[in-house]
């Protein structure tokens, strides 16, 4: 069995001394019969944005941190030592600060993660150009070919980024190696924070099937309740029916069933991958319900979204419209645009219409905005022929985005955003 040591990128055959490496002594050692072989991984970087926090407030370092808004928000990101009080990302916060009370809650900056994802992105990039971005915080590598060039197997070359990263920005990752992308991410949830889990060929179909059926990425809460009701929960059931009676089932659905529940992955590391989208949303304190109160929320979380996309060069040919109702049932609205835009007042106004479809009364206790099918920008977002002063507004808005840029971010704020115009 071939072993690995995290600490000096020692290749050994053979681990001895009570499981240590016998040239540093370090415990952290990875073994596998086909470790020398496989060459797609998954890394995850962990709980990012409580590790960025952390790594910027030292005196933090031990205690609980959670990431998100205060009173009613909810939790965006949460540090190990919170979870062992079972905090939990997407928790209320009321909730999360009733199971920790002495947790220390920050509020999201999302230009530092973003910045900080950046710099851990160009470190693999560095180590193989085969790189697709899922998030700011994780990605598909495929380091095949690469053995000549750094000197060795991709699990040497995978943990040996594992250090640098570690060393160089100061934030921890997790990896996962295995024979495709749906395996591998599995495989990097499996041995957090600071893990390097194997899942060969082998063991994909024993170990698959000893999981739930939630474990197959797109198997969500309704798709869950419609196989619990057709007595299917783990997922070596799915393994025993054919795929034909799974398509005959399910439709489409039942053909990812069929191949992933038996680990089948084709797709390869796409790095011209689009970005999936950017968005922002807030919690209110209280409940809203009027077209005139949510729009003005809207606007604020449209400028925050256009900020972002001209800080990374992106555009967005869709938006989406999220509400959260007072009880709990989550309302996504979508329009596809003629010509992307970076424009917040582009932006606003194509959620407000469907806003205002949705403000019937409603009480709502939260709302998003998000900018999908990114591309990057062109240098012109002004070329909707059925709106001619759009190039006035496009004019304006970038006029105040240089002035935000010398005097701060609140230093310009736009009245028609807060007045209630379609």
């Amino acid at each position: 069995m071939s072993g690995l040591c995290r600490d000096c990128l020692s290749l050994l055959a053979e681990i001895k001394r009570h499981g240590r490496c016998l040239a540093c002594g370090s415990p952290r050692l990875v073994q596998h019969d086909k470790l020398e072989e496989l060459h797609l991984a998954h890394i995850d970087c962990d709980a990012f944005y409580a590790s960025v926090e952390k790594r910027d407030r030292p005196e933090l370092a031990d205690k609980p941190v959670i990431v998100g808004g205060r009173h009613r928000g909810v939790v965006t990101a949460a540090c190990y030592v919170a979870r062992l009080y079972g905090v939990r990302s997407a928790m209320p916060m009321f909730k999360a600060l009733k199971a920790c009370p002495e947790a220390v809650v920050i509020r999201p900056d999302m230009e530092k993660y973003v910045r900080v994802g950046r710099e851990v992105r160009q470190l693999m990039l560095e180590t193989t150009p085969l790189v697709e971005a899922i998030s700011i915080d994780e990605a598909f590598l495929d380091l095949s070919g690469t053995e000549r060039l750094h000197g060795g197997p991709p699990a040497r070359t995978l943990a040996k980024l594992a250090l640098k990263i570690e060393r160089e920005i100061r934030v921890t990752v997790s990896i996962g190696l295995s024979i495709n992308k749906f395996m591998a991410k599995i495989a990097s949830d499996r041995d957090k924070p600071r893990g390097f889990a194997v899942i060969g060929r082998e063991e994909v179909l024993p170990f698959l099937a000893t999981q739930p059926v939630g474990l197959i990425f797109g198997v969500g809460n309704a798709t869950r309740e419609r196989l619990a009701k057709d007595g299917i929960t783990t997922i070596d059931q799915l393994q025993a029916l054919p795929e034909l009676e799974l398509m005959r089932r399910y439709g489409s659905m039942g053909r990812r069933l069929s191949r992933l529940s038996r680990g089948e992955d084709d797709r390869s590391v796409d790095p011209e991958r689009e970005a999936v989208g950017i968005s922002a949303e807030t919690t209110f304190y209280e409940d809203l319900s009027t077209f005139d109160d949510l729009s003005k929320e809207l606007w604020g979380l449209a400028e925050r979204v256009s900020y972002r996309l001209k800080r990374q060069g992106l555009s967005g040919s869709g938006v989406s419209l999220k509400l959260k109702t007072a009880g709990f049932k989550i309302l996504t609205r979508h329009r596809s645009l003629d010509s992307p835009t970076q424009l917040a007042d582009q932006l606003f106004r194509v959620a407000l219409p469907m806003l205002r479809r949705e403000a019937d009364g409603t009480r709502f206790r939260l709302i998003g905005i998000g900018a999908d099918h990114l591309k990057p920008f062109d240098g012109d977002d002004t070329a909707d022929l059925l709106d001619p002063s759009i190039a006035k507004r496009a004019k304006a808005e970038r006029a105040m985005d240089k002035v935000r840029d010398k005097l701060g971010e609140d230093a310009v704020v736009k009245g028609r955003g807060f007045e209630s115009e379609e």
